[in-house]
């Protein structure tokens, strides 16, 4: 329990194994056109999109060293060979099971997927807003202020990301598009690795994804998350720089209005984007609003309109869940 990890744990309710190539089909924003027909990467779990499935995902924690530290499968094998429920898990994949450590490895990999897709903890469509898109229930009037300022394209434009619609067949949304985004959020010192001025965590390529090291252009992009149950949150964004969902959105709308705020100033100069290295900056979206003005503009928000926000993202809380905001 003594090293840290460099990144805030994303949420792995309503991930629903939903991987989709990031191909031409998904690029929709201007941002990401840009990188249309380059041969982009693929997966969708993590933050950097590098597992395929929760079965490959549920490898990183088990044996990460910064979480359960455990060496290999010899050794999670062992551990379930100890546990309460090892006769049951022998009940479910053979008596035998704990005679092959890989096998029962892996058989814990299946478990905790199935236990991910099929419990109803992780998906229970159980929100305010779920009722109301059920015709159950009515917003507020500051949580329908809230969603007008979400949806507006030359405002908060949020949904372009995080859709909120229902699909065609029905479906509730998700709030995540499944794309990768450089929204070039600061560097947070509380993460022991940015001690180094030499370390940079830069998504799509690196340090923790190996494959696209070389893809420049990818360097800062992260997967949009979904915020589903976003308001209980006490960390946002891939590194959690922001401690309130309030201090989150007055980032988004006001990173380059006023950046002073949230970069450091060298020289009479805003040092902004300072969680890349400075030849990768311009990886940063500076063409989906609100992220295009200029110093001195207004904010696409008010802090008024921000509580209006904040009250309208409360309503995407499954019932279970204690808001923290």
């Amino acid at each position: 329990m003594d090293r840290q990890g460099a990144r805030a744990v994303p949420s792995l309710r309503y991930v629903l194994n939903h991987t989709p190539f990031w191909n031409k089909r998904f690029i929709e924003n201007p941002a990401e056109r840009l990188l249309e027909g380059e041969d982009p990467p693929t997966g969708g779990l993590g933050w950097d999109g590098r597992f395929n499935t929760l079965h490959d995902q549920a490898t990183f924690p088990l044996l990460a060293a910064n979480e359960m530290a455990n060496t290999g499968a010899e050794d999670v094998a062992a551990k379930l060979k100890r546990a309460s429920y090892a006769d049951e898990f022998r009940a479910l994949f053979g008596v035998q099971v704990f005679d092959d450590p890989a096998r029962a490895y892996a058989q814990a990999l299946t478990a905790i997927e199935r236990f991910e897709l099929e419990d109803p903890s992780f998906h229970p469509y159980s929100s305010k807003y779920d009722d109301y898109l059920d015709g159950r229930v009515q917003l507020t009037t500051q949580e329908e202020r809230g969603r007008a300022l979400f949806d507006d394209p030359k405002r908060g434009n949020c949904a372009s990301c995080h859709l909120d619609r229902k699909g065609a067949n029905g479906s509730h949304p998700l709030f995540t598009d499944y794309q990768f985004e450089a929204l070039g959020v600061p560097r947070n010192p509380e993460i022991l690795a940015n001690t180094s001025a030499s370390y940079f965590d830069m998504g799509l390529c690196g340090p923790l994804r190996k494959d696209q090291s070389a893809q420049l252009k990818f360097c800062g992009l992260f997967k949009t998350p979904t915020l589903r149950n976003v308001a209980t949150r006490a960390v946002f964004f891939h590194n959690g720089r922001f401690h309130t969902l309030k201090e989150a959105l007055r980032f988004y709308v006001r990173r380059d209005t006023d950046p002073q705020l949230w970069y450091p100033v060298s020289s009479g100069k805003v040092c902004k984007f300072d969680d890349l290295p400075p030849a990768l900056r311009g990886n940063a979206d500076v063409i989906d609003e609100p992220l295009t003005r200029k110093p001195g503009m207004a904010p696409a928000w008010t802090d008024a309109e921000i509580d209006d926000v904040v009250a309208f993202l409360q309503t995407l809380s499954d019932r279970d869940v204690a808001s923290v905001n």
